[in-house]
């Protein structure tokens, strides 16, 4: 299995303090039959700043560890970046990391409780210029779940998202578990990725989200996301099924 989304590297966010922490949290990621995991801390949100130099480095130091501990863990650079209005200009002087660095991908995070109004120029922008933006963790941002065919029109544009599996499995409540689904079903969720950050043992919910997706959606559909997260990190095309409009919400129902 490949985790997509994971705050894996050392003292660089709000994941691990210090390498022994990383290494065991690979160590219960292999344990649930993950072998590759991208690194995605963290960068240029209102608390952590990790440019693409720093992040190489920490991952080739922790790929190091890993063979040294014999644990079967593949580690893989990426970030996750705060949407900014200097994102092409910042690339181009080499501080932003792409998926694997040259994959073509990248990592957008978006504020929990609003979008930015200048969002859809940005996003416009990165393609442009050549970069597919991923957004993380949709299903988490209050602005998607009351307006989700913001999302929609987004995806039907070109931009792609990941949904979270411990979003998947309820761990930050009903109705975000109930959204993520219905993102999956809406043709919205092109991977998914645990998010994780401590050395827990139910900090990945991979095992656990593939067998639900499986059983509440389709093996088509976790096929899909599988060979989405292999393309990733090879910079090739992903599977993007034409994606499906959401019903108004009711009043009740919003967050």
């Amino acid at each position: 299995m490949i985790d997509t989304h994971c705050h894996l590297l050392p003292n660089l966010d709000d994941g691990p303090t210090h390498l022994g922490e990383s290494v065991a949290m690979a160590r219960i990621a292999a344990s649930e039959g993950i072998n590759t995991i991208i690194a995605t801390p963290h960068h240029k949100n209102s608390h952590f700043n990790n440019p693409k130099a720093n992040i190489l480095e920490e991952v080739c130091a922790l790929n190091d560890r890993l063979e040294i501990e014999g644990i079967k863990v593949t580690v893989i650079p990426g970030q996750e970046v705060f949407l900014y209005r200097d994102m092409i200009r910042d690339h181009e002087h080499g501080h932003l990391l792409e998926i694997n660095q040259n994959s073509g991908y990248i990592y957008v995070e978006l504020p929990s409780g609003a979008i930015p109004r200048e969002t859809d120029t940005l996003l416009f922008e990165l393609q442009v210029h050549g970069l597919t933006p991923i957004i993380t963790q949709p299903e988490r941002n209050k602005t998607f779940y009351q307006h989700p065919n913001l999302l929609y029109e987004w995806i039907r544009n070109g931009t792609l998202a990941q949904v979270s599996t411990q979003s998947l499995v309820g761990k930050y409540g009903k109705k975000v578990k109930k959204f993520s689904a219905e993102i999956l079903d809406a043709g919205l969720a092109h991977l998914i990725g645990s998010d994780a950050k401590q050395q827990s043992e139910s900090a990945f919910c991979m095992k656990e989200a593939h067998q639900l997706i499986k059983k509440q959606h389709s093996e088509r559909t976790l096929n899909i996301l599988n060979e989405n997260a292999s393309a990733l990190i090879d910079g090739q095309m992903l599977e993007v099924e034409q994606p499906k409009r959401f019903k108004k919400r009711k009043l009740f129902d919003l967050f």
